[in-house]
């Protein structure tokens, strides 16, 4: 079995990280720099960082955040947020992302994919995909924080974006969004047979059983978590040590 990863998110807002459920009603939860060195000293493979804020004073808190963080750790840094242009990649690569989130962007311009891959290479592109059950039983793509349904398909828009030179999919299923209730496995099985990129499985994460049989069950790569991490409830040494004992292959 290949290593699986576990990466904890950070959604940030004017410096300090918060957390939802279904993206509303956020609660501060702390430091976005203190947090994430904290998290890649208990063993976290990478980090995601998505700045929740669209203006442009947030926009340089965020960058002052990131040349921080990168400065302070030693491992592979995801940011998203409010990426709409490659000059935009350009500032968060610069300041120390090691690979950009992007989701509503794409959605909008398909095209700014093709741009990221030619000029950072594809490892450096992290699409982002939210996702819906519509009431007729297809999963459609969302934007705007999982507030608007697209007219994408989920796995046909999933094959386009690995077409355009994705390197990874950060799916989240909109309807299991901090509800802690377990991750949808049947779609992220899917998913694995719709591409060939690895998935980074989010959204459900309330349990070491429920990770464990995203990364099992559902095939996929990676497992990215918030809450249980911003809450202390299943610390990074032991759920990796609980996923080791269950016979996945993870970096201890």
């Amino acid at each position: 079995m290949a290593v699986k990863r576990i990466i904890p998110c950070l959604d940030v807002h004017g410096g300090r990280t918060v957390k939802g459920v279904n993206f509303v009603d956020l609660k501060e939860v702390g430091d976005a720099v203190e947090l994430g060195k904290k998290y890649a000293g208990e063993g976290a493979d990478e980090l995601v960082y998505l700045d929740i804020s669209a203006t442009v004073e947030e926009r340089r808190t965020f960058t002052d955040l990131i040349e921080r963080l990168a400065a302070a750790i030693d491992i592979p840094l995801t940011v998203g947020g409010g990426i709409a242009t490659l000059d935009d990649v350009t500032r968060l690569r610069d300041a120390g992302a090691d690979k950009v989130s992007i989701n509503s962007a794409a959605i909008r311009t398909p095209e700014l994919i093709d741009a990221i891959a030619a000029r950072y290479g594809s490892g450096s592109v992290v699409a982002a995909i939210d996702g819906k059950l519509s009431p007729d039983g297809v999963w459609m793509v969302t934007t705007h924080g999982g507030s608007r349904v697209s007219d994408r398909e989920l796995f046909a828009w999933a094959r386009e974006v690995e077409q355009r030179g994705a390197g990874e999919i950060l799916f989240t299923s909109m309807d299991h969004d901090g509800t802690r209730s377990g991750y949808p496995c049947e779609v992220f099985a899917a998913l694995a047979d719709a591409v060939k990129i690895p998935i980074i499985a989010s959204g459900g994460a309330g349990s070491v059983a429920d990770i464990a049989e995203v990364l099992t069950v559902g095939r996929a790569d990676a497992a990215l978590a918030a809450s249980i991490f911003h809450y202390g409830e299943i610390p990074i040494p032991t759920l990796k040590r609980e996923l080791r004992g269950l016979n996945i292959e993870v970096r201890l």
